[in-house]
């Protein structure tokens, strides 16, 4: 039989930001079924704001042999339409701080060609047309930045962090208007999650937890677990590791621990160090300063 086309595609892709160094991503192969919503967890620096930039053609891959497709279309060579990246770094530019009102904003945007479903938008996530964009807050305007982003349908969404800032009722509704977004139109979505709200709000990844159809974890460019079907069913390749009731956030905590005692390992090995050094003496220039 037949096997559909997946959403993305990525084969044999290793990308290193500065080559002397080791490489970001090392050997990354990954498909993703149309429809499909995956949330990739991992500790900082495993690669995942990587991929996502790669996947977007924001990063440019030079290995021949790596092939990273979006609806069967080369990212690089013959740039796929319907792809929508969402990253943290939006908010932070000069042009969006800059003093104009959310109305004009995304009017200049096309706004106004996608009426119903920005309003839709706007109810969701309580953004004032009104708001002038250089008088609000870092949290608002990245309401104003997912409105920008999601009111043009999309065939393929990466989200790099982008609801870290959102209160629990909004991210909650955007997350609900995603996952129907996706389940209507058979819409593609990657996100990763931060590893912030793995360790300090439990209710982030709660509301997490009957959003996804596939986990992934990532540790130091690779894949330890490629994306496996979620929730985990006596069939799921998960099975064999966590019980079907296990929540997405016990799932991702106990990946995060054996992240830090993989890192931690490597360490005894040689690997340079993290944290304090408790057996550095104090330096000769403030030791004299101190008398």
């Amino acid at each position: 039989m037949h096997q559909p086309e997946p959403a993305v595609s990525v084969s044999n892709l290793t990308y290193s930001h500065n080559p002397p160094f080791p490489p970001a991503l090392l050997d990354i192969n990954l498909h993703l079924p149309r429809g499909s919503r995956t949330i990739v967890v991992g500790a900082n620096g495993a690669g995942k704001s990587t991929l996502l930039q790669i996947l977007a053609g924001k990063r440019l891959i030079t290995a021949q042999d790596s092939d990273v497709r979006i609806k069967g279309r080369d990212v690089f060579r013959d740039s796929p339409p319907g792809v929508t990246f969402l990253g943290t770094e939006w908010a932070m530019n000069p042009v969006v701080r800059g003093d104009i009102i959310v109305s004009a904003f995304l009017d200049s945007v096309g706004g106004y060609r996608h009426k119903e479903r920005r309003d839709h938008l706007l109810d969701i996530l309580d953004v004032d047309l009104d708001w002038h964009m250089h008088q609000i807050s870092d949290g608002e305007r990245r309401r104003v930045q997912l409105c920008f982003g999601l009111m043009v349908p999309w065939d393929v969404l990466l989200l790099d962090e982008v609801t870290v800032d959102l209160d629990v009722l909004v991210r909650d509704d955007l997350l609900k208007f995603l996952k129907n977004d996706s389940e209507t139109r058979g819409a593609t979505i990657l996100c990763k999650v931060p590893s912030s709200d793995v360790l300090d709000a439990t209710h982030i990844f709660d509301g997490l937890n009957d959003f996804p159809t596939h986990v992934a974890h990532m540790r130091f460019g690779s894949f330890v677990i490629p994306p496996a079907a979620w929730p985990v069913t006596p069939t799921s390749a998960l099975v064999s590791r966590f019980a079907p009731a296990t929540t997405l956030y016990s799932v991702a905590l106990q990946w995060l621990k054996e992240d830090r005692d993989h890192r931690r390992e490597l360490e005894k090995r040689g690997r340079k160090s993290r944290g304090a050094r408790r057996n550095e003496a104090c330096p000769n220039n403030l030791r004299r300063s101190s008398h």
